[in-house]
């Protein structure tokens, strides 16, 4: 599970230098991708009769295939108190079996295949997936219409994986930078369910062995096919995959219950937090400013993409002068990320002495300030969209991760054709525009602060 704003760099001193030559190469690329549509590929897509969104994709793999299955439903669905957690939940539980197909039974049949399949849960989605063999497409087929419609699981297989929740959320909380996260958005929220991640939290999690009859009443309601969407990438004919799926998802029923999520009011003054860390560790401090949701037709989000990379990406300013010039942080990182509603952007920074920790904040703000009174000439912004473009287009080269692009644009939007609408506007940014954004997002009481630290280091 990737958490919100986890965007430091890892790898040893040859990786991150190679990864920082092929930024510097596509920044020096030609701007020559027109206004057309960024992704190269035919969509075919088709919406059945209940609901359920089916997305054919033909790619030149033979004799391989991406099988997705998007679920529009994460922790933002968790709208009920004492019951955050169980989005995540069922990333576990779909695997437990049918009555056609027992847990074991299905895990043979994907290993007979030579599938590669698992799932992750965020805060607007679920989404599992198989890459295997196109020749066992129908069979693929047939199990996961099968545990879509029929999961079937007793209450004590599902105490026994309410209690590996537990385990699993003291593992990710062991770790500095998740706890900084989970704070950090109970601190930013206090209405909307983005307040709580992923995991949930910790006192529903506890309590989770104790909601069976809750987790078939979450079931029902949320893995209906109108909140799904089949996404099938590779060596596949666009007929006849539709109708297979017509074949093992016609029978689906449609679902009633509707997603009414609360609404966040606007922050009007700054607010902080603080973790004492009871294990040594270098002081960590995250800065964060509510900015709107995703839009394919708003010029805000484009905007806080391209000041992402002007501001802590590994060329910007910033990042030279911290991490390379004067040496004080060891990661800097962040930006927008991408939700079905309001949400944040964030920088994060680990500092390597903590007499630092008040300084390096400081530096932040105050690029984050001139921002907003002096803009990025046009020059950079083209750079930026080079980069931006190139490097999008460049990761569209498995099935897989064809598949997954097209599963976040189905996440936000419901519809694959918003990543063509969401890349034309980039070229619609000016530097008024980036500087117009700076102020309207990254202003004093928009802001929330959290710092972690051994023996209480601010």
């Amino acid at each position: 599970m990737t958490f919100p704003g986890a965007f430091f760099r890892r790898g040893g001193p040859i990786k991150r230098f190679m990864a920082a030559l092929s930024l510097l190469f596509i920044l020096a690329m030609p701007l020559s991708l027109s206004a057309a549509d960024i992704f190269p590929y035919a969509i075919h897509k088709t919406v059945l009769d209940n609901g359920l969104t089916v997305i054919i994709v033909p790619y030149d793999s033979p004799g391989v295939v991406a099988y997705y299955t998007v679920v529009r439903t994460g922790s933002r669905n968790e709208v009920e108190p004492g019951h955050s957690g169980f989005a995540h939940f069922f990333e576990h539980m779909m695997f437990r079996g049918t009555e056609k197909y027992s847990e074991q039974k299905y895990n043979d049949i994907l290993k007979s295949i030579g599938a590669d399949t698992n799932a992750s849960t965020s805060d607007d989605v679920t989404t599992y997936y198989i890459n295997a063999s196109s020749s066992a497409l129908e069979t693929i087929m047939d199990l996961e219409s099968d545990r879509f419609q029929n999961l079937k699981y007793k209450e004590a297989a599902f105490r026994t994986e309410a209690g590996s929740i537990m385990g699993e959320y003291n593992k990710n909380y062991s770790v500095p930078f998740q706890s900084i996260f989970e704070k950090l958005r109970d601190t930013a929220f206090t209405e909307h369910t983005y307040r709580h991640t992923t995991m949930g939290f910790l006192a529903d999690i506890k309590d989770m062995p104790n909601q069976y009859e809750y987790s078939l009443k979450f079931f029902d309601r949320w893995y209906r096919p109108e909140n799904c969407a089949l996404i099938i990438v590779g060596d596949v004919k666009p007929e006849s995959t539709l109708a297979m799926a017509q074949k093992y998802y016609a029978s689906w029923k449609r679902g009633t219950f509707k997603l009414e999520a609360p609404n966040e009011p606007g922050q009007t003054a700054s607010r902080s937090a603080h973790i004492e860390w009871k294990n040594r560790t270098l002081p960590y401090v995250v800065l964060a400013y509510h900015v709107p949701a995703f839009s394919d037709t708003n010029l805000d989000g484009p905007a806080l993409d391209m000041l992402s990379q002007l501001m802590v990406s590994e060329t910007s300013a910033l990042y030279q002068k911290l991490v390379i010039e004067k040496q004080e942080v060891d990661q800097l990182g962040g930006g927008w990320a991408k939700r079905r509603d309001p949400y944040l952007f964030t920088i994060s920074t680990r500092v390597k002495n903590p007499e630092n920790v008040a300084g390096v904040r400081k530096e932040i703000e105050s690029a984050l300030e001139a921002a907003q009174s002096h803009p990025f000439t046009e020059g950079q912004l083209a750079r930026v969209r080079s980069f931006l473009k190139y490097s999008y287009v460049m990761g569209l080269n498995t099935p897989s991760r064809i598949a997954s692009q097209l599963a976040l644009y189905v996440q936000l939007a419901g519809d694959p054709q918003a990543v063509n609408r969401y890349y034309t506007l980039y070229d619609r940014v000016t530097p008024a525009k980036l500087e117009e954004v700076a102020k309207k997002y990254f202003r004093p009481e928009n802001q929330t602060v959290v710092t972690l630290s051994y023996g209480g280091a601010k």
